[in-house]
C-alpha cells in the first residue's frame, strides 16, 4: 500500500482527535504530509473515526488538488488544509474540529486571550479569531477561502505559525497544526483545554488582564526556544 506510513499515522491521528472529545460524530478530521513526495493524506468525509482503516484515508496530490485513485471522497475541509500547507512550509500535519469550548469562542468571534502559563506553554501569544468570508469568496472556492483567511492574518500580523499553532475561524470552528500530524493533535488538545480554561477564569473575573507578557515569553521559551529545557531532550542533552 502507498504512503502505509502516512496513512497509519493520519488514521491513527483521526482516531486520538475522537477519542479525546474534540470531534463528536465525524465533526473534525486530520491530515498529514509527505512534502517530498507531494502527498497529503486526509480522513475520509463522513467515516466514522471508529472505522477508519489505514487503506481509507484518502491520499490527495498537493500540486493538483486531487484524490489519487481513491475509492471514497476525501474530507470536505481538504482545500483548507492544502492551502495552510502551501502557506506554511513548516507544517506537516493539521487537525480541525468542532471542540465544544473552542467552537463556542469562534461562534462569540473572540480571540482567546492569553491568560495564563497553560496557554503560555503551547502558544506564544492569543489563540487568533479570523474574519467571515464574504459572500464570493463562499461561491467562489469556500474551503480554499478559509484556509486564504487564516493565512492572511498570519501574514499580515506576522506571526510565525509554529509560535501559535491554531486558529479559530469566525463562526465556524479551530484549526491546529504541527510539525507532525501527532503533534497536531496534540496542539488541537491544547487549544480545546485553553478555550475552556479561559472561557472558566473570564467568568470568575471579566475583566481580568491577560499574562505579562515576560511571564508568557518565559513560558514558551522554555518549552519550544532555541534553549529550551523542557522534557528530556535528545539522549546527549546535559542533566538539567
Amino acid at each position: 500500500m502507498e504512503w502505509e506510513a502516512l496513512r497509519e499515522a493520519v488514521r491513527d491521528a483521526n482516531r486520538a482527535i475522537a477519542s479525546a472529545g474534540l470531534a463528536p460524530l465525524t465533526w473534525g478530521n486530520a491530515s498529514g504530509i509527505d512534502r517530498d513526495g507531494g502527498i497529503m493524506a486526509i480522513k475520509p468525509s463522513g467515516v466514522a473515526y471508529e472505522a477508519l482503516r489505514p487503506e481509507d484515508i484518502v491520499l490527495v496530490e498537493v500540486a493538483a488538488g486531487v484524490a489519487r485513485d481513491a475509492a471514497l471522497r476525501p474530507s470536505s475541509d481538504t482545500r483548507t488544509h492544502l492551502r495552510l500547507y502551501e502557506a506554511f512550509p513548516q507544517v506537516g500535519g493539521i487537525v480541525h474540529s468542532h471542540s465544544v469550548h473552542a467552537t463556542a469562542w469562534a461562534q462569540a468571534g473572540r480571540a482567546i486571550p492569553c491568560l495564563g502559563t497553560t496557554h503560555a506553554d503551547h502558544f506564544a501569544g492569543d489563540i487568533p479569531i479570523v474574519r467571515f468570508l464574504d459572500e464570493e469568496e463562499i461561491d467562489e472556492d469556500y474551503e480554499g477561502k478559509t484556509g486564504e483567511s487564516i493565512v492572511e492574518y498570519f501574514r499580515h500580523n506576522g506571526i510565525d505559525p509554529l509560535a501559535v499553532p491554531g486558529a479559530l475561524v469566525s463562526g465556524h470552528g479551530p484549526f491546529a497544526w504541527g510539525e507532525t500530524v501527532s503533534r497536531a493533535v496534540e496542539n488541537a488538545i491544547a487549544l480545546e483545554k485553553i478555550a475552556e480554561l479561559a472561557l472558566l477564569t473570564l467568568s470568575i473575573v471579566a475583566d481580568l488582564p491577560e499574562l505579562p507578557a515576560h511571564v508568557r515569553d518565559k513560558h514558551f521559551q522554555r518549552k519550544h526556544g532555541p534553549e529550551a529545557y523542557y522534557g528530556q531532550g535528545s539522549s546527549d542533552a546535559e542533566p538539567r
